[in-house]
């Protein structure tokens, strides 16, 4: 198969981070986490005190960081800075002060040019929340994954309840709702289904199942003659 862009976008706990990864690896692509990016990015910000209403610091601060992504057993692995970051970013903390870095423009437009770079050269899944929109516009194949807000929610109180995190279904629940309504409506790049993007109801379905059927398409695309 010749290599494509596949842009996969979503609300959080959608799981596109999971399946992008498998999609990647059964295609022999590259796979691109950018919620893992901003996640970095938030995680740094926090370690040096500096809050989201110091957009000057936070730009100076991001533009100075070496932001890493290796392939994973499990996830993929977030270098910064040469550092391992890939459990702490992951921290209830960086989750509820995501949405206020990832929506500050400068942030975004310095993270979807290193984004833009891992791409040019084809054969890459990326998944996050404005990649088909916004920075693979062209990709040959977008996808807008997505499932109740309930449903994300268990899938991710699991996730926390794995690293025996003190967290209940109903705070995660509300959490994902906000997370959501930020994305939503944030002026930067906000997250809406590309007119051109297929969208996929992951809502009682396996991960093996929502990988097949990207697959599915996947082909489907490249026979249609992408190169």
């Amino acid at each position: 198969m010749d290599k494509f862009n596949i842009a996969i976008d979503g609300p959080g706990a959608a799981g596109k981070s999971t399946v992008a990864r498998i999609v990647a690896k059964l295609l022999g692509f590259v796979y691109v986490d950018t919620g893992a990016m901003y996640r970095a990015v938030t995680w740094k910000a926090l370690q040096a005190g500096i809050s989201p209403a110091e957009k000057q610091r936070l730009t100076e601060m991001a533009s100075a960081l070496r932001i890493e992504l290796h392939p994973g057993e499990q996830a993929q692995q977030v270098l910064l800075d040469g550092e391992d970051v890939t459990d702490y970013i992951r921290s209830i903390a960086v989750t509820q002060n995501v949405s206020a870095i990832a929506a500050i423009p400068e942030i975004r437009r310095l993270l979807v040019d290193k984004q833009q770079d891992m791409a040019r050269s084809k054969g890459v899944v990326m998944d996050g929340r404005d990649i088909g929109t916004h920075v693979l516009p062209d990709a040959e194949l977008k996808i807008f994954m997505t499932a109740s807000v309930r449903e994300r929610a268990e899938r991710r109180y699991l996730e926390m309840k794995a690293k025996h995190e003190d967290v209940t279904l109903e705070q995660v629940e509300q959490e994902i709702a906000e997370r959501d309504r930020k994305d939503e409506q944030r002026e930067a790049s906000p997250l809406v289904q590309a007119p051109d993007a297929v969208l996929l109801d992951t809502s009682g379905l396996t991960v093996t199942q929502v990988a097949e059927r990207i697959l599915e398409l996947a082909q489907a695309a490249a026979g249609k003659g992408i190169r």
